[in-house]
């Protein structure tokens, strides 16, 4: 897309929204939603409770409204990771708000709300109250807050539990090799329950607008080839053989002892090629016999997902059941973009029979970075048997989008026209009935000599999620590491689109 069309697909976002057209699609929930302003898109932002602490809350609201015109706010209510909690990651440059410390000794993480045990009760998994802030319930604090500003909160989520949170080893996922998982497996109650249990908790004892999940996660297949951008361990293990995950699969007829050895051998294998051996066959051709001697491979990595997707579909049910009106939906991991095995595992069709809307990430400042890192690793495994630059090719063929060659990825970015096209692509696949919000990038953490967020880039990349038929954006992923003159340049797309 050159800039003249770039300009002209804005100028019909512009005119389709001035016209009322589709205007439904804004709301959280289309036309079931009473919406102030139905030709508002939503504009969202993930906040967690360091910000509001640190600030104070009035200010935070002023900044979101004022420079970025976010009228939703997706707070991280439960996290034990620091890349939606806590203030900027220690090491990278602060942003020109906030407390001007890393809060390294602080840190810690849990319900930054106030869990209520009665909903816990199911599961050994411990409710902890985050420590990092005595006394303060974000929920409670920001709510009321919001509201006076017409200002929406969806309570933010994600899959990271701290290893030594009491119960957590009921239900840690089993490896069959290497180091241990530090995920719980979807498939244990402990785990099942301990996420319902929030859900309910977050539903019945506050009034919030909605709810967003994430888990950034792939199968046992993905991990072991490391085909994703975070390095060996980032996505999982080579998991879960556990007593649930082994009752499952006998029940579908697969073999666990064969499971064990296909992945036993398909760790070996990826271990030597990443040592430097060379097969006469080639990396290619001795992975797929192994796929051929032991289809249990794929078997349990389809049990995998189905347990995650249980999930999913588990607290989807249980949310229609108490607030059927508020939305629930899921943040979808910036490995769909780079990897064809975990995309193929992320079925938006699928995710559309539980979903009201789905935060696909779209991070493409960060992205120039991840899709060279990913690129890195698998060939060092899979497509070990041909040049980076190759395999950067046959990536970007089967994932539908073109950008910079290998050298100047994480220097560059991905442009805007990629967060256009995977916008677009996640409309099409999940079809009419689920709201799209593409998570836009600002300020997420690089390397030195990475792609650094600039207001321009921001403006671009908000208009070409909605020429892409965007239903809202996501700015993320936490505003404690925004600077706030790329905030502004979020609002100064939403006014320019005259979606505010």
């Amino acid at each position: 897309m050159d800039r003249r069309d770039f300009l002209e697909a804005s100028a019909m976002v512009a005119g389709a929204v001035h016209l009322g057209l589709r205007t439904s699609d804004f709301g959280l929930l289309g036309p079931q939603s009473a919406i102030t302003n139905p030709q508002s898109a939503m504009v969202g932002i993930q906040a967690g409770a360091v910000s509001f602490v640190d600030e104070g809350t009035s200010k935070v609201l002023d900044n979101l409204q004022r420079l970025g015109a976010v009228n939703t706010i997706f707070l991280a209510t439960f996290t034990y990771g620091r890349g939606i909690g806590g203030r900027q990651v220690p090491g990278q440059p602060l942003p020109d708000h906030g407390k001007q410390e890393y809060d390294t000794t602080s840190f810690r993480g849990g319900n930054f709300a106030t869990p209520h045990p009665q909903y816990y009760k199911d599961t050994a998994i411990a409710s902890e109250k985050a420590p990092d802030h005595p006394g303060y319930d974000v929920i409670a604090d920001v709510l009321p807050a919001a509201r006076a500003r017409n200002i929406k909160v969806i309570a933010w989520f994600e899959d990271v539990i701290a290893a030594d949170v009491p119960g957590f080893d009921k239900a840690r996922e089993v490896v069959v090799s290497g180091p241990p998982s530090s995920f719980a497996c979807s498939r244990n109650p402990h785990t099942r329950h301990f996420w319902l249990g929030l859900v309910e908790d977050y539903l019945r004892s506050y009034d919030v607008d909605g709810l967003m999940w994430g888990s950034e996660r792939q199968g046992p297949l993905g991990n072991a080839l490391v085909a994703n951008h975070g390095g060996a361990g980032a996505g999982g293990r080579i998991a879960c053989f556990c007593q649930y995950c082994q009752e499952a699969a006998r029940k579908e007829g697969i073999s666990v002892e064969r499971a064990k050895d296909g992945y036993t051998q398909l760790a070996n294998w990826a271990a030597a090629i990443r040592g430097g051996a060379k097969p006469a066959d080639g990396a290619f051709v001795t992975f797929w016999r192994l796929l051929v001697k032991y289809p249990e491979i794929l078997g349990w990595e389809r049990l995998w997902n189905d347990a995650l997707n249980d999930t999913y579909r588990d607290m989807y049910r249980l949310a229609k059941e108490i607030a059927p009106r508020k939305g629930i939906g899921w943040h979808v991991w910036h490995n769909n973009s780079f990897s064809p095995f975990y995309r193929a595992e992320q079925d938006y069709a699928e995710f559309s029979k539980y979903s009201d809307f789905l935060k696909v990430v779209a991070y493409n400042f960060c992205g120039g970075e991840r899709l060279a890192q990913y690129v890195r690793s698998v060939n060092r495994s899979l497509f070990a048997d041909l040049t980076p630059e190759q395999v950067l090719a046959f990536t970007y063929d089967v994932q539908q989008y073109h950008d910079q060659p290998l050298d100047k990825l994480a220097a560059s970015g991905l442009a805007a026209d990629y967060v256009r096209r995977e916008t677009a692509r996640a409309i099409a696949g999940a079809g009419p009935n689920v709201r799209i919000w593409p998570g836009i990038d600002i300020d997420i953490p690089t390397g030195a000599n990475s792609k650094k967020t600039q207001p321009d880039d921001v403006t671009a990349a908000v208009t070409a999620a909605f020429a892409g038929g965007a239903h809202g954006v996501l700015l993320s992923r936490k505003y404690s590491e925004m600077r706030l003159a790329n905030l502004a340049g979020a609002g100064r797309a939403v006014r320019d689109l005259k979606l505010a």
